[in-house]
């Protein structure tokens, strides 16, 4: 996505949540459940959200309400995402971009695992198995989706369980 963004695709989606074909559904014990949820939360900040399959019919009652409330936090960012498509239908910048490119030269080029959702909004998913992962932050202050406050121009090791999904709104 962010490679789409730069070059110009920048109402592109990612892969369809859970991926696979009708069959890799017909076994509900092999489905990694963690990871369509981690899927769902990644695809809230994006241009496009959209299912493979009906999370209800594959997810146990914990996981599909973490989807529920990935679904949810989409729609709180949904007012934002059409804001940054319309700039982007006349500016062809992307809606979802790199660190680096909303901070430039600061040494963000090679964090693949977090993005921006225009200037102000950095989302740092869950990309593996677990629940803890290394946030680094741009200078600046920064509120998490937690409410607390973080100092920028540092990392941060965050406890992330399967409902949750860190992002960080940059004060103004």
């Amino acid at each position: 996505m962010l490679t789409e963004g730069l070059a110009g695709y920048t109402f592109s989606c990612p892969d369809m949540i859970g991926g696979g074909n009708l069959g890799s559904f017909t076994d509900l014990k092999t489905i990694d459940q963690d990871l369509v949820v981690r899927s769902a939360q990644i695809h809230a900040f994006m241009p496009m959200m959209q299912f493979s399959v009906a999370p209800w019919r594959i997810l146990d009652a914990e996981h599909l309400s973490a989807v529920k409330k990935a679904v949810k936090i989409r729609n709180l960012f949904t007012p934002l995402i059409l804001e940054l498509a319309r700039k982007s239908a006349k500016t062809g910048d992307p809606i979802v971009s790199s660190l680096e490119y909303v901070f430039p030269n600061q040494g963000f080029e090679l964090i693949k695992n977090e993005f921006m959702l225009g200037d102000s909004i950095l989302v740092a998913p869950i990309d593996k198995a677990g629940t803890n992962r290394e946030v680094v932050l741009p200078k600046g202050e920064w509120i998490g989706d937690d409410g607390r406050s973080f100092h920028g121009g540092a990392t941060y090791t965050l406890d992330v369980p399967i409902e949750r999904i860190p992002y960080f709104r940059l004060k103004k």
